[in-house]
């Protein structure tokens, strides 16, 4: 009787085990499906724009390392697996934060760095989403977008900039400009009254005593 209930409460736990073994066989198997959802996901929208869209987006190329290698990083696809795409998104973050050290002079305007700054932000996120345990693929992929438009603006801010500096000025506007910056680095030391110095003719009427009575006489009375 004992080696019965011995022999049940063996096949109990075995069967129990490897009930729990199944389950946790197919938990790994969904998870592993969601992966790989994830990861075909990511993959199809990892398209970026790196192709500049005018001539001075593409002089900075030569002119402006920062910018050239971002844009590298940026053409350069991963391919093997949710890993490269993690790798990736933490050269991008470095190559965007390296933007705003070494703006050529002639683009290092405030427009400019706010550009940048937005830019740097959505690479970040991208960053921040794709290290997550459970990924948002949907947030990945719009951010993908939105930095492609980014990517757009800010081209398009860099040529404006050169668009501007190439119009010629009107005659006279360089020297009414010049002339405005000279007044304003003249100091305005204010009216004072004392530094007035009153005229001869004024002097000469303070100094003339003032007649008195009728013909310079004493004053009569009539009779």
């Amino acid at each position: 009787m004992a080696k019965r209930l011995l022999s049940l409460l063996f096949i109990g736990i075995l069967l129990f085990s490897c009930t729990d073994e199944e389950k946790r066989a197919a938990e790994q198997v969904k998870e592993q499906k969601k992966k790989e959802k994830v990861f075909e996901s990511i993959s199809l929208n990892w398209r970026f724009n790196t192709n500049p869209t005018n001539p001075t987006s593409e002089k900075l190329i030569a002119t402006w390392p920062a910018w050239r290698d971002l844009l590298r990083e940026m053409s350069q696809k991963p391919q093997s697996s949710i890993g490269a795409f993690q790798k990736k998104a933490k050269i991008l973050s470095e190559r965007a934060l390296a933007l705003p050290n070494n703006i050529p002079v002639n683009y290092n305007k405030p427009q400019v760095k706010a550009r940048i700054a937005v830019l740097t932000t959505k690479i970040n996120s991208i960053n921040l989403f794709i290290n997550l345990n459970d990924i948002p693929a949907d947030k990945v992929n719009a951010l993908v977008a939105d930095i492609n438009t980014e990517m757009q603006g800010f081209q398009a801010q860099l040529s404006e900039i050169d668009r501007k500096t190439s119009i010629p000025k009107e005659q006279g506007e360089a020297d009414m400009i010049r002339m405005l910056d000279t007044a304003r680095a003249i100091p305005d030391a204010g009216f004072k009254p004392e530094d007035v110095t009153p005229s001869n003719s004024a002097q000469k009427q303070q100094q003339t005593p003032r007649p008195k009575g009728f013909m310079g006489g004493r004053d009569r009375k009539l009779p």
